[in-house]
């Protein structure tokens, strides 16, 4: 929990400031992300279109609401 919430936006504010987006660096990330959700066999889907019904479930009782 944080105790000094302002003192955590004004830490947060002063970070962008100082550190811009790498591109490259990025990338690199999101690769590393990439090869371990293939090799975990998360991606891709065998089936993309399975538990659909249960979305599409969940979305008309929200929607209802």
């Amino acid at each position: 929990m944080v105790k000094d919430p302002t003192y955590l936006q004004q830490f947060e504010r002063n970070l962008k400031k100082r550190e811009r987006p790498d591109y490259h660096k990025n990338m690199e990330i999101f690769e590393g992300m990439y090869k371990e959700a293939v090799y975990l066999k998360v991606i891709p889907l065998i089936n993309p279109l399975e538990g659909v019904e249960v979305d599409i479930r969940i979305a008309r009782v929200i929607n209802s609401v």
